[in-house]
């Protein structure tokens, strides 16, 4: 693949040195994605900015970043690349017939805000797919996709299974603290974990990995005090169901509030947790054609977002 550029142009391993570079700024991390050694990946910027006739990067022995010149050409290079490489990835997909049906499953939100466009872009891409969206349930968040239910999976991280491959990350969201109105928590502008010990979580129905639900509703505070786990819940609509009542509280992703929203709950932002991610997994056995036009569609969706969407 090359790029004209004003009588000049720039064969395909510059160009993708340097937009990785650009993205990294740092030599190991591109030389690492583009499996190349650190010493071809200099050679082939100096190549290109001999060429053009000016540093593309300020670099030091501590920092890489890039000049205006570097800056300007990344942005107009940069929508050029993904549109060429879009286009390379719909030909081959027409030219492979890519047609029947694709199972993709979802756990809670799925991909949030991102969904529409993601399925926008794949039905553009392959006409003769049809997509079918599956709602999973945390009692059992990787079991669909094991099964064979569905051949990808929008789900919560942490994974951590030999078997299942982590995808692209689709949306980062902070937690929140649902609670029954009238909760003595009700009403502040945010929650510490520190100050739960005492009340009462949710255990989860046997099916989600222990590590995950610890992730998700963990059973200690950050000095290692016990918080209470009831009863077992199933899914998203148990939970808020139970919360409602009063027999207990718990964390969830921000998502929940606007997805699952009911009128005898209340949230607040809970701090001393990290945010939580949702990303696409599948089988690390492979894929079929229609699942990586869909890996890709994903993918590209991210990129013209900007990055994951915050939920």
């Amino acid at each position: 693949m090359t790029v004209g550029t004003g009588g000049y142009v720039v064969e395909r391993q510059e160009l993708e040195t340097f937009l990785t570079l650009a993205e990294e700024l740092h030599f190991g991390r591109t030389a690492e994605r583009l499996l190349l050694s650190q010493a071809r990946v200099s050679q082939t910027l100096k190549k290109l900015e001999r060429r053009i006739g000016a540093p593309l990067f300020e670099r030091t022995s501590r920092v890489v970043r890039m000049s205006p010149l570097g800056r300007q050409l990344y942005e107009d290079l940069a929508p050029l690349h993904a549109r060429m490489e879009a286009a390379v990835a719909r030909a081959k997909d027409t030219a492979r017939g890519v047609d029947g049906e694709l199972n993709v499953g979802f756990l809670g939100s799925g991909a949030g805000t991102l969904t529409a466009p993601i399925l926008a872009m794949f039905r553009e891409r392959c006409p003769h797919v049809e997509v079918r969206m599956r709602e999973t349930q945390f009692q059992d968040p990787l079991g669909a996709l094991r099964g064979g239910d569905v051949d990808l999976l929008f789900t919560c991280l942490p994974v951590e299974e030999p078997d299942l491959t982590v995808g692209p990350v689709v949306i980062n969201e902070p937690r929140m603290l649902a609670m029954p109105l009238g909760h003595p928590l009700a009403g502040r502008t945010s929650v510490s974990l520190e100050e739960l010990a005492g009340e009462t979580f949710f255990g989860v129905v046997n099916g989600a990995p222990a590590y995950w639900w610890d992730f998700h509703v963990p059973p200690r505070t950050p000095s290692g005090r016990e918080i209470h786990r009831g009863r077992a819940v199933a899914s998203f609509q148990e939970l808020m169901t139970l919360v409602a009542t009063g027999q207990g509280i718990s964390p969830v992703v921000a998502s929940v509030e606007k997805y699952y929203a009911r009128p005898d709950v209340t949230f607040v932002p809970l701090r001393d947790v990290p945010s939580a991610d949702v990303a696409l997994i599948h089988r690390t056995a492979g894929v079929g054609a229609r699942a990586e036009a869909f890996i890709r569609a994903v993918e590209d969706a991210i990129a013209a977002n900007g990055g994951p969407a915050p939920y």
